[in-house]
C-alpha cells in the first residue's frame, strides 16, 4: 500500500510503524533488533504503562487501564472517552500516539517529532488493529476527539509474521510482534476534501 504524499511529509521517522510503501520492496531483513519479550501474552489486568524513557524523553504514556477484547483479538481501553465528533469514514485525522513492545520498550512516538501524525482513517491505509481501534468496528466504538485509548494489537492486526520497519538491512519491528499503542486523538484535519458520490 502506497503511502499518500501527506503522510510523508507528515511522518518523517524512519521509524514510521503504521503502514509500509509499496515503493520500497519487502527484502528480507538481516538484521533484526532484539525484543525478547515482544510477543509475551498479556491479559486485561496487566500494567502495561512503562517507566518513561528517560533517554529519549518521550512522553505519552496513558495511565494503565483494564482492556476489553473485541472479537478480532484486539484489546481496547478508553484512558479518557473524549468530547468531540467521530471520524467520518475515510477522513484525514491528526493523532499523537506512543507505540511500545509488549515488554514495555518504545520503538516509535509522534511526541518525540513534536508535531501529531495526520492519517487517512477507516480505509486501509494504516494496520487493521489502528482502524479499528480509532474508527471503530466488530463491537469496537469509535474514538471522539479529543479521546485518549490505550490498544493492545495482535500480529494478525499489525504487521503479521513478516517483520516491518526494515531499513539499511534492520528492521524496526520483528515478526509476529504484539504492539501497544497509547492513542490521543488530536482533531480532525482541517484539510480535508468532500469525498466524490458513490
Amino acid at each position: 500500500m502506497a503511502i499518500s504524499t501527506l503522510q510523508t511529509l507528515t511522518t518523517p521517522s524512519l521509524h514510521h510503524t503504521f503502514q509500509l510503501s509499496a515503493t520500497r520492496p519487502h527484502h528480507h531483513c538481516t538484521t533484526i533488533k532484539s525484543h525478547s519479550n515482544s510477543n509475551r501474552s498479556l491479559d486485561s489486568t496487566t500494567n502495561l504503562t512503562p517507566k518513561p524513557n528517560k533517554k529519549s524523553g518521550l512522553v505519552g504514556v496513558e495511565p494503565s487501564c483494564e482492556l476489553q477484547f473485541a472479537p478480532s483479538g484486539l484489546g481496547y481501553c478508553d484512558v479518557a472517552p473524549g468530547f468531540g465528533e467521530e471520524a467520518p469514514y475515510s477522513t484525514l485525522i491528526n493523532i499523537h500516539y506512543t507505540a511500545r513492545f509488549a515488554d514495555g520498550v518504545v520503538f516509535d512516538s509522534s511526541y518525540k517529532r513534536g508535531r501529531p501524525l495526520t492519517m487517512r482513517i477507516g480505509v486501509g491505509k494504516v494496520i487493521k488493529g489502528l482502524d479499528q481501534g480509532i474508527f471503530g468496528g466488530e463491537g469496537v466504538p469509535p474514538m471522539l476527539v479529543g479521546g485518549r485509548r490505550r490498544l493492545q494489537i495482535p500480529p494478525e492486526l499489525a504487521y503479521g509474521p513478516e517483520p516491518a520497519g526494515c531499513f539499511s538491512g534492520e528492521c524496526n519491528i520483528p515478526a509476529n510482534a504484539t504492539l501497544l499503542y497509547d492513542i490521543n486523538f488530536v482533531n480532525i484535519y482541517s484539510g480535508n476534501r468532500a469525498l466524490p458520490p458513490k
